[in-house]
């Protein structure tokens, strides 16, 4: 018996019935022998963390653009977070602990620069029906690995999809909007944990709000500080989630519920919209729109571009420029694409 196989038996032995064993998957848009060491969802999770865009999310924004101090969070370090909740929620509901470390890793790897405010430019300039979870999944589908894409499971590939619930309800009524998998539908709450966990703690040393101002009643049901808001939530979804026809249902108490939802509108009002925030996210759009014009009428200066991050394929795959200049931009890091508009916008002095 190979250690693969092994693993799979320990799964099929310890796993709760609701949870997706590594054996059980549905496969891969083009099928691959097994390994001998690493279940399919172990591989995902492998294939995710050594991908270029894996590695670009450390300087992509998370609320904060481009934040001078190491300590803020960014795009790599929220992923890592939601991976985190994700695995230990799992882990108490004997569940796909590597089901859902892949989903979160991979959940966020199509996220524009400059965070939200990039997602909105891209939106307005490219298409209305653009979106970071879209992206992320054509990332692991096309962009990666030279245009061959990960070839990632199933179910992974359906978690990333899924995962995004913008500002709609928390747990969604629709079982269309939920992943396949119990372990995807907890990455879609997990990202929501962390962030207004993670969120909260940033605006706070950036001093755009203070603690006085958060919500009496979040700090009462979550507590005060970053460990016992993440203990909070976790343990009440955990002994929340309940069986019901055959199917485990993830749940929240209404108290809980109420809780989350009130921090997720204080930090909309407070955070994301406020004045010093929403006044940077007016000049990243500014960044990626004109950048966007710009390539899109010079495809040689492009191409040099997309050859330097490794991925001249899309001048090549029959893609309108539209989409591979969106691809391009949507790639970028904000220190990159501000690095480009310096360069392409700005008069050089002379020496």
């Amino acid at each position: 018996m190979s250690i693969r196989e092994d693993f799979e038996e320990r799964e099929r032995r310890f796993m709760s019935p609701y949870g997706c064993l590594s054996s059980a998957s549905k496969g891969r848009v083009r099928p691959e022998p097994l390994r001998s060491i690493r279940t399919v969802f172990q591989m995902d999770r492998d294939r995710i963390v050594f991908s270029n865009a894996f590695r670009r999310m450390k300087y992509k924004t998370q609320v904060f653009l481009s934040p001078m101090g190491d300590q803020y969070r960014t795009r790599l370090t929220h992923t890592l977070e939601v991976a985190h909740v994700a695995r230990t929620i799992a882990r108490a509901m004997y569940l796909n602990e590597d089901l859902a470390e892949a989903i979160a890793l991979g959940h966020d790897l199509g996220h524009t620069p400059f965070g939200h405010g990039g997602e909105a430019a891209l939106k307005e300039i490219f298409s209305h029906s653009f979106g970071h979870n879209e992206q992320s999944l054509r990332v692991v589908d096309v962009l990666e690995n030279q245009g061959h894409g990960l070839n990632l499971t199933y179910e992974v590939r359906d978690g990333i999809l899924k995962h995004s619930k913008g500002y709609g309800k928390i747990i969604p009524d629709d079982p269309e909007e939920d992943p396949c998998t119990v372990e995807g539908r907890i990455v879609r709450i997990a990202d929501i944990m962390a962030y207004l966990n993670h969120d909260l703690e940033d605006a706070v040393r950036s001093r755009v709000i203070h603690e006085s101002q958060v919500p009496e009643f979040c700090v009462n049901v979550l507590g005060r500080t970053h460990s016992e808001r993440a203990t909070a939530m976790m343990r009440d979804l955990i002994f929340s989630s309940r069986v019901e026809n055959g199917r485990l249902v993830l749940s929240t108490s209404d108290e809980m519920h109420d809780a989350m939802a009130q921090l997720r509108q204080f930090l909309y009002d407070n955070v994301y919209r406020s004045p010093k925030v929403h006044k940077e996210f007016i000049k990243a759009k500014k960044i990626l729109s004109e950048l966007y014009t710009f390539y899109l009428e010079n495809p040689s200066m492009l191409e040099r571009e997309l050859i330097h991050l490794e991925m001249q394929n899309l001048m090549n795959n029959g893609q309108p420029n539209e989409r591979v200049v969106c691809d391009f931009i949507a790639s970028l890091t904000d220190r990159y694409a501000m690095n480009l508009y310096s360069r392409l916008f700005f008069p050089s002095p002379v020496v």
